[in-house]
């Protein structure tokens, strides 16, 4: 792969974990702000994820007007504005200032978009899930660094360290190549995008997997401390012992759900590990919380980084952009519902409901994706130029035709049609 896209994935990852690496203590070390309670510990958690699933789409079309690094640089400087003003903050609503802007400098739809621009349609789909694979890693080092760093050096440490990532991301810009004008093709229209069962499928994927995730991330440490009278200090314990099992799904998770062909195995064994987990929080043994947190790293370390990959395997070619913006702005959603509505239920005293709750939804979650095709089904060849499209376009099994560089393609479900059928249509 590329060096274009190994920068621009550690962009992406730098930015994420800037905001992970606050995920696993931002609720303890919130409730010793000055009017906190748990419905503004839940805004803090989640509000700049409401930000980003705002501002994803304005940036996005900001890039393609001014360009996708001046975009970029613009949103790094927001960000880092916010990391300082959260580092400083001792007022919950000061905070909730800071973790706003922080929200705002939503980059990673531009990121992704440029990626796509750097890289061609047979080594997108790569490209995608080496910045898949790079999100989780950037989880995995986060939630450990975070929970260790904090109880040393306290909550500020990671603001700033995030404010340093983000200035070094900054640097890394002017290594990319100079953007050049891209060629307008023909536009689909919008709705063209959200008519896939398979697409509204992933939609759900990303906004559910990060609700899941982002309430995790309020019952967890505060659990820990609360119900088990552990010391926040302890807390990297957990998380690190976690981590090694979510390292070792990630790995599993990239080899069977890439290499062997299995994504949707993976996408619903996630799924079925989530469920899992929440049911097990339920329980007040602490050996039982332990295996909950383990479930629940696992499920989310299997699918962060093969979702993205999924999107663009089944997307159409020229709705790239749009189809993966929107996925993130679900994504950011789901961050900001997860800590919001976990703040309610646990302000109300509803611990074990919300629990519940959230495994009924897992449960419909895992009949609804059980219906999805394959996304490693979806294979793109390349039509002789003389071919007559219209018989093409009328087969229900091809998905999109496109062409590059003169060259036309075809996407297709090779379950449903083999490459040779599709050739002797022509």
């Amino acid at each position: 792969m590329n060096k274009n896209t190994l920068i621009l994935s550690f962009i992406i990852s730098s930015r994420f974990f800037g905001l992970f690496i606050v995920l696993p203590v931002i609720s303890l070390y919130s409730n010793e702000l000055i009017g906190s309670n748990s419905v503004l510990i839940g805004l803090i958690v989640g509000i700049y994820a409401i930000f980003q699933m705002i501002f994803s789409v304005p940036f996005g079309a900001m890039s393609d007007k001014i360009g996708r690094k001046k975009t970029m640089f613009l949103g790094l400087i927001i960000f880092i504005i916010g990391c300082f003003i959260c580092a400083n903050a001792t007022h919950i609503y000061t905070m909730l200032v800071g973790r706003s802007l922080q929200g705002i400098g939503a980059i990673g739809g531009v990121a992704t978009a440029m990626i796509a621009d750097l890289t061609s349609e047979k080594d997108r789909a790569k490209a995608m899930a080496i910045m898949g694979a790079s999100i989780g890693m950037s989880f995995v080092v986060a939630i450990i660094f975070g929970s260790v760093i904090s109880s040393f050096f306290g909550l500020g440490a990671l603001f700033y360290i995030s404010a340093f990532l983000s200035v070094l991301c900054i640097v890394l810009l002017g290594i990319l190549p100079k953007e050049k004008n891209i060629q307008k093709l023909e536009k689909i229209p919008f709705k063209e995008a959200f008519l896939s069962s398979n697409l509204n499928k992933l939609y759900l994927t990303c906004f559910l997997q990060k609700l899941l995730s982002s309430s995790a991330f309020m019952i967890i440490p505060l659990s820990f401390v609360n119900i088990f009278n552990k010391s926040k200090d302890d807390l990297w314990i957990v998380y690190s012992v976690a981590m090694v099992f979510g390292f070792l799904a990630m790995g599993f998770g990239g080899v069977v759900g890439e290499s062997k062909g299995k994504s949707k195995f993976i996408l619903l064994l996630g799924v079925i590990l989530f469920c899992l987990s929440y049911l097990v929080f339920i329980s007040e043994n602490y050996y039982l919380f332990l295996l909950a947190v383990i479930l629940y790293f696992i499920a989310f370390c299997l699918l962060e980084p093969i979702m993205q990959s999924s999107i663009s395997k089944i997307c159409k070619a020229r709705q790239k952009g749009l189809a993966l913006s929107f996925a993130n702005s679900c994504g950011y959603f789901g961050s900001f519902m997860g800590a919001v509505l976990c703040g309610i239920f646990m302000h109300a005293n509803l611990h074990d409901e919300f629990l519940i709750m959230i495994a009924v939804v897992c449960v419909l979650w895992f009949i609804i994706l059980r219906t999805i095709d394959n996304p490693n089904d979806f294979k793109v060849i390349k039509v002789s130029k003389s071919c007559d499209l219209n018989i093409l376009k009328n087969n229900i099994y091809v998905i999109d035709i496109s062409e590059k560089n003169g060259e036309i393609f075809v996407k297709y479900n090779s379950k449903k049609i083999s490459d040779k059928e599709l050739l002797n249509l022509q």
